[in-house]
């Protein structure tokens, strides 16, 4: 998906990727509040599309508490962080113009933290998917405190981008 809507919209599928852009200043924020909408929706109609197909959640709902809360968000913040870095860095950074390997990094990255910490976090790293799973009752409530760290990860990269890229605008 990311190759095919990246020569599109730059593939913004996440709103903390969104935010990252934002920050590192490669969009408005008025872009930014667009893409943040659609997002939001398409996570929620996703949402129906499945609970149509599948029907309703299987299995027990995901909801870390205690220690297990705190190991999640840490990982949520950090490869959300990880994502959007690697997002700025392969897609919008003068370094890789017209590149053919984003979709591949975009997507390795995103794999890799659902293999590393999918059974800490449920591996959401994205604010919309995270929408989506509690409207099919994937998530419990403890899950929204992503809401706050994804974008946290999200601008962090943002930040890091310009710190290290100081002259890429």
């Amino acid at each position: 998906m990311v190759y095919a809507g990246g020569h599109i919209s730059g593939a913004h599928y996440n709103p903390a990727v969104t935010l990252a852009a934002l920050v590192r200043g490669r969009i408005t924020l008025l872009a930014a509040v667009g893409y943040w909408l659609i997002q939001v929706v398409a996570g929620l109609v996703a949402a129906a599309v499945v609970r149509i197909v599948v029907g309703g959640p299987r299995g027990q709902v995901w909801s870390p508490s205690g220690r297990l809360l705190a190991e999640a968000l840490v990982v949520e913040f950090l490869f959300t962080f990880a994502l959007a870095y690697v997002v700025l860095n392969v897609a919008t950074s003068v370094d890789h113009p017209n590149n053919s390997f984003y979709g591949l990094a975009i997507g390795f990255t995103v794999a890799a933290g659902a293999i590393a910490v999918g059974g800490i976090s449920g591996g959401v790293f994205n604010p919309a998917v995270l929408f989506g799973g509690m409207a099919m009752g994937l998530f419990g409530t403890s899950t929204l405190l992503y809401l706050v760290v994804e974008p946290l990860g999200g601008a962090a990269a943002g930040l890091m981008f310009r710190l290290l890229n100081p002259a890429d605008s």
